[in-house]
Formats: C-alpha cells, structure tokens, sequence
C-alpha cells in the first residue's frame, strides 16, 4: 500500500515525532512528581539516556512508544508500506533498548518499562504508578535493612 503523505510531507510528519518530552512520558512524570517522586531526566551518563531516573530506589524508568519499540498492542503495528525497511527498524530499536536495560542492570539499577498505550487513560496510568510505586516501596525498605 503506497504512503498517504508526499515524501516531502512524510519527512516533515517525521520530523515533528518527538523522542524526548513525550506526552506519555510527561503524564508519568507529573503523576510521580504529585506523588512526591524527585527523579533526573534523560540522563547522558547512564546506558540509553533514561526518561525518567530515581537515583535514591536506583531505578530508571523507561517510557516506551509502542510503535518504535514495538509493543505487542494495537498501537505497535508494522506499517504496510515499505515493511522490510520497518521490520530492520523496530528490531534495531528493540536489539538496543535490550542492551542498554542490561547495561544499567549490570551497573546495579533496576529498569522498569512503562509502554505509550499504558499511559493513554487516567486508569492504566494509575495502573502503572501503582506497579511502580510498589516497587520503589520495596527498594525503600530493602535499603533501610541494608540489602541494595
């Protein structure tokens, strides 16, 4: 199926895809910040320039787009024009985002992925925060007894 846009307007479509500052991510780090999270953003001395880092729980959070990353939901599909470029595409995506989770994992930080359509309702967000918050919770009390 050929593209809807001209070259010329797909690039600029292409252009204007953010890979910082995501509305999702954004979502996520008002509602930790409500909660009383402090975290760094995007930092550069960690594997992958994390989204969202807690340096106290050492945990970075990852908020991925379910199409670059390609999640297995709706969202995450291949489009059907020009699909062999597409396929090598999103796996390269998903080969780094695979080492750079190990990396930080080796380094001792534990990595919690929050995926784009986890973040698209007020109820899967507060889905999400929950998962994290029981997390950092954990982290939290594993540290008072000394074990991280």
């Amino acid at each position: 199926m050929p593209d809807v846009f001209s070259v010329d307007k797909r690039s600029e479509v292409m252009a204007k895809i953010r890979s910082k500052n995501t509305k999702p991510e954004m979502r996520l780090r008002r509602a930790l910040h409500r909660l009383g999270y402090r975290y760094k953003i995007h930092d550069t001395t960690l594997p992958g320039k994390p989204d969202i880092v807690l340096p106290k729980y050492k945990t970075l959070i990852q908020v991925r787009g379910c199409f670059w990353h390609g999640h297995t939901c709706n969202d995450g599909h291949l489009p059907k024009s020009n699909s062999p470029y597409w396929v090598e595409k999103l796996q390269r995506n998903k080969r780094r985002d695979r080492r750079n989770d190990r990396l930080a994992r080796q380094l001792g930080w534990t990595v919690i992925t929050v995926w784009e359509c986890r973040c698209s309702s007020e109820k899967r967000l507060e889905h999400e925060l929950r998962r994290i918050r029981i997390h950092l919770e954990r982290r939290e009390a594993a540290a008072k007894r000394g074990s991280f």
